[in-house]
């Protein structure tokens, strides 16, 4: 028993200094998903999107012309001052970073495109976006929807279509893909795929859908964020939207519920099953880790903080910038 997973401890979904030490070491050095290209191309539109209170904005500064034009998307900070990323893949997704700690994106999404580029994401419209509050933590969100054991009690609609019998998760390199069903061979209707840290993207339906679990300040709450594309008329997306809504406001619920649970104390951690839960073990793992580490780089910066204040008070605060190079 030793050997397998745990879950982290529920003060990790309650603490809001723990959620200081996400903020720096897993959100400042992330990837996020903002969207396909088709979400960007009304060209009097600027998009924002706030990220563990980082806002960016993205514009399509490009002159109005038929099709679809990446060309011109452009992302940057609200804060003039910070320095981010952005990245667009061949198939029409657009990433970005919130500061220039994280690595490239080929390295931290290694092999994404290889797997992405087999789907055209310039094709589907955007139909609507929809945003509202949880009472949940980042993570309870992420904990259901990298698992699927409660998918044929929770979402007996979805699992008619894709049945939990065939379900398995395989983790990447700061991504997984779920397979509903593995005797499918393309990727057009049945794609569910996690981005580490918080973002998803869905091709499932007959359209796309996508989610940002984005943290608040308080280690309880949370805002939805769903932005949902489809070509059909708009009976069919009304009927697309009701079915993939259907499921959405299931996990809400339950991600409601399990987070009393874990600020009344009722559920403190427990063992991982390695096989139907190895998506949460592969995303708590990472969590875990950047968490740890960024303690370490916080707690070594502190020492020599105070190290530097106690040559200032031996040398009768002379400058000691020299001291601090030689370090």
């Amino acid at each position: 028993m030793d050997s397998l997973a745990r879950t982290l401890p529920a003060s990790w979904f309650c603490s809001s200094p723990l959620y200081q030490l996400e903020r720096k070491g897993v959100f400042q050095k992330s990837w996020h998903f903002l969207g396909p290209v088709t979400r960007f191309q009304n060209r009097s539109e600027k998009i924002i999107y706030e990220i563990a209170q980082t806002t960016l904005i993205v514009e399509n500064r490009s002159p109005p012309r038929e099709g679809i034009d990446t060309e011109g998307i452009i992302v940057y900070p609200e804060d003039p001052a910070l320095q981010i990323q952005s990245h667009l893949t061949p198939s029409g997704l657009v990433f970005a970073t919130l500061s220039l700690n994280a690595p490239s994106f080929e390295t931290y999404f290694e092999g994404l495109e290889q797997l992405i580029n087999q789907v055209d994401f310039t094709k589907l419209p955007h139909r609507r976006s929809i945003s509202y509050e949880g009472r949940f933590n980042w993570k309870t969100m992420i904990d259901g929807f990298q698992e699927c054991l409660h998918c044929q009690y929770t979402h007996p609609t979805f699992t008619k279509y894709y049945p939990p019998t065939f379900y398995s998760v395989t983790n990447h390199t700061n991504f997984s893909q779920h397979l509903a069903d593995p005797s499918k061979t393309s990727i057009s209707d049945g794609l569910f795929l996690y981005f580490f840290p918080i973002c998803t993207l869905n091709v499932y339906g007959g359209g796309i859908s996508s989610f940002r679990t984005l943290p608040n300040t308080k280690p309880g709450v949370s805002r939805m964020e769903f932005d949902y594309y489809h070509e059909g008329t708009e009976e069919e997306f009304e009927a697309y939207f009701k079915f993939v809504r259907q499921v959405a406001l299931e996990d809400f619920e339950l991600c409601e519920k399990a987070q009393v649970n874990l600020e009344s104390g009722v559920y403190g951690e427990g063992i991982l099953n390695p096989n139907k839960e190895n998506g949460v073990a592969f995303y708590q793992g990472r969590v875990k880790e950047l968490v740890y580490k960024q303690y370490e780089e916080d707690q070594a910066a502190k020492e020599l903080e105070g190290k530097i204040a106690d040559l200032r008070v031996g040398s009768g605060g002379e400058d000691v910038k020299v001291v601090v190079a030689v370090w």
